[in-house]
């Protein structure tokens, strides 16, 4: 009995060394005073590459990934995208995932490394969960800075849970209880559905459809119509928190620009439209609600500057992310990895 509890001891000793070992290599601190999210983890001492130290603390980033949501891993030195794909792939479990059913345009610059999304530099992203339009999606999220803009172009995060908490309560339960119903019709006006299934075989496409439970139509012009009803809320599968996880705030038509939405509705029925947020039931979305959300989510977000050699991982239930205007050549790439 004596032998065992020395052994126990032994070891609680071992774990408590081993961690002020890894404590001594790199600060943990949360970005600022103000917000827990991002932590911002960093070296210490000189000559700590990141992905060796992720492939020995691969526990302690998941632990802190699931405390805060998003991790900022800075002054490390990352300098090349294949530096950032094979970080991604230590501290990931599985491959990386392609973007497929697609809601916005990137493109792929290394193997299932993409560019973050290609919307003119004047306008700015909404924060939203990766693909929490489908009811498939990655848990992780990272983003690695190889340029960064000489004005503006932050990555804005907000904690999800703090959004599903702040969410007034009736709006709340009325999403819990009918879902979001997303309408797409893929053309002209929108991503041709060629690119946001990558196939040009519409068997392939109406195989995903099936097996997504996604409603579909091929219209006139070699067009094609989906609708789908997907989450509003979701618990963490790890944490077991409530999250808001839709993204009912940027397919509505309100999110567009008044004289867009005026000339969207002059040309075509509003079941024409490239794409359409409802709830659940069909029925519409006051964009009083969605304006209220989307005030949730602006008094939520959290910005800072992004560093050449930034790499930001987020849980992507736990973190919504976004995109400020910009000025100058900004490149941020992506890598998605652990689909749910």
């Amino acid at each position: 009995m004596k032998n065992l509890e020395l052994e126990t001891n032994s070891i609680k000793r071992l774990q408590t060394t081993k961690r002020k070992v890894v404590e001594k290599l790199v600060n943990l601190q949360p970005l600022n005073s103000a917000n827990s999210l991002p932590l911002v983890i960093s070296p210490a001492v000189d000559g700590i590459s990141l992905i060796p130290w992720a492939q020995q603390n691969r526990d302690l980033m998941e632990t802190n990934l699931l405390k805060y949501g998003g991790v900022l891993f800075r002054n490390f030195h990352v300098s090349t995208v294949e530096e950032f794909q094979k970080f991604v792939e230590v501290a990931s479990t599985g491959e990386l995932l392609n973007y497929t059913y697609r809601s916005t345009p990137r493109t792929e610059v290394s193997d299932k490394i993409y560019t973050s999304t290609e919307y003119p530099a004047d306008e700015s992203i909404p924060l939203h969960n990766e693909n929490a339009y489908s009811p498939i999606y990655p848990m992780k999220i990272s983003f690695f800075c190889v340029k960064a803009s000489e004005i503006g172009g932050e990555t804005p995060i907000a904690d999800s849970r703090k959004i599903f908490e702040r969410i007034n309560p009736t709006i709340k339960e009325r999403f819990i209880e009918k879902k979001v119903m997303y309408v797409r019709n893929y053309g002209d006006l929108d991503l041709p559905w060629q690119e946001v299934f990558q196939t040009t075989n519409k068997s392939e496409v109406e195989s995903y459809c099936h097996k997504l439970g996604i409603s579909f139509e091929w219209t006139s012009n070699n067009t094609l119509r989906t609708s789908q009803v997907c989450q509003a809320v979701a618990k963490h599968p790890k944490t077991g928190e409530m999250v808001w996880f839709n993204q009912a705030h940027l397919f509505h038509i309100s999110s567009l620009k008044a004289e867009v939405r005026e000339s969207l509705s002059a040309l075509l029925k509003e079941d024409e439209f490239p794409r359409n947020a409802y709830y659940g039931d069909g029925s519409s979305i006051e964009t009083s609600v969605l304006d209220e959300i989307r005030e949730v989510y602006r008094q939520e977000a959290v910005l800072y500057p992004w560093q050449e050699g930034d790499v930001l991982m987020l849980d992507n239930m736990l973190a919504a992310h976004g995109r400020m205007p910009f000025v100058g050549k900004r490149k941020i790439v992506v890598a998605m990895a652990e689909p749910c």
